[in-house]
């Protein structure tokens, strides 16, 4: 599945600007340029590094990360789990969000991670496989991520758990605090605190695949990050401390864009350049 990065270099630099609070003055004047010559900055856009680092800088970025993502050089590659995933890509208004399907291969039990606009290919994913929905996870209660719960439930039919973080509960969901550890067959299901994007966003993740993977929600795209609505140090700090603690290998699967590594976004997104090893420093 070839889905394109959720945020252009544009998304990232407002993303950064807004999470520090600076007005296009306070920036244009931290990089040392007029206010007229930000907005060619902004976008990387014929202008030389030393401007771009300038920016960067200010904005707590990596510039080379930036740099890459602007000339479409950062295209992060997966190798997916022999079994046991699947990831849906549907469309909600002028946008595409992902959902995810999680089974146990020996019992054929399987849980499914928020319901994107529409649940029809996690609901054919079932059946093709002839298993059985347990439970459903939610990263967060943003519309586009749970839109079709209803149907979800309704179709899969028996009794399926659905599972939210109690900062945001949830109509026929059961609240858990993160740190909780849920069973899925012979799988296990971890529970990370990944709050800033939404109050209860949360991180799954998965243990006992042949690869390790972390269903991050609007936490962390590759190349970027949600928008984080209060305290954005805080909250890029749970995104290091939460999911980029995880193995170099793990697999990512974010709310939106596409899949990626744990070791790509150490070396290639420009909100966590504090990760750059010595030969790739970017701070």
């Amino acid at each position: 599945m070839s889905i394109p990065l959720e945020d252009l270099v544009t998304d990232i630099v407002g993303k950064a600007q807004r999470g520090l609070g600076l007005s296009d003055t306070d920036l244009a004047d931290r990089i040392g340029i007029e206010i007229s010559e930000l907005e060619a900055v902004k976008q990387v856009r014929g202008v030389a590094f030393a401007e771009v680092e300038k920016l960067a800088r200010a904005l707590e970025l990596g510039p080379k990360s930036l740099v890459a993502i602007a000339e479409g050089k950062y295209n992060p590659t997966v190798t997916m789990p022999k079994t046991g995933f699947f990831q849906s890509n549907t469309t909600y208004g002028d946008m595409t969000v992902n959902s995810y399907l999680v089974w146990d291969a020996e019992t054929g039990l399987a849980a499914a991670f928020d319901t994107g606009a529409d649940c029809t290919p996690v609901l054919e994913e079932i059946k093709k496989r002839n298993l059985t929905l347990q439970d459903v996870y939610l990263t967060h209660t943003h519309i586009d991520h749970v839109v079709d719960l209803d149907r979800l439930l309704e179709k899969a039919g028996g009794s399926v758990g659905v599972h939210v973080n109690e900062a945001e509960a949830l109509d026929k969901a059961a609240t858990f605090k993160p740190g909780v550890t849920f069973s899925l067959g012979k799988l296990h299901i971890e529970t990370r605190d990944t709050s800033g994007h939404s109050a209860g966003g949360t991180t799954f993740l998965i243990h006992g695949l042949d690869r390790p993977l972390a269903i991050v929600g609007d936490a962390l795209f590759a190349g970027s990050a949600g928008g984080i609505k209060t305290d954005y140090r805080a909250g890029l700090k749970r995104v290091r401390d939460n999911i980029l603690s995880a193995q170099d290998g793990t697999i990512l699967a974010p709310g939106h864009g596409p899949l990626t590594t744990v070791i790509q976004e150490k070396t290639s997104n420009p909100f966590f350049p504090g990760f750059r090893r010595p030969e790739a420093q970017d701070i």
